[in-house]
């Protein structure tokens, strides 16, 4: 006799979710306003989002960071 309820399949295999170099191509090309109209929905339609927020967010402020870094060494050499 099989215990398992008929309805549950054991095989099925989650579809996994966007590598991490896809995660980043997507928030540069988005960044830089030239993300295609396929990649955008690709990326609105994946698993979670939270892959793009935590790359966006890390991208956000290592664009600060280098942004001040350069208006502080400008200000130096004057």
């Amino acid at each position: 006799m099989n215990d398992a309820p008929d309805s549950v399949d054991n095989n099925k295999i989650k579809p996994a979710g966007p590598s991490i170099l896809r995660v980043m191509q997507s928030v540069l090309a988005g960044a830089f306003g030239v993300q295609s109209e396929k990649r955008r929905q690709e990326d609105l339609t994946s698993q979670s989002p939270w892959p793009y927020l935590i790359v966006s967010v890390l991208f956000t402020l290592g664009f600060v960071v280098t942004l001040i870094f350069i208006v502080n060494i400008v200000l130096a050499s004057h």
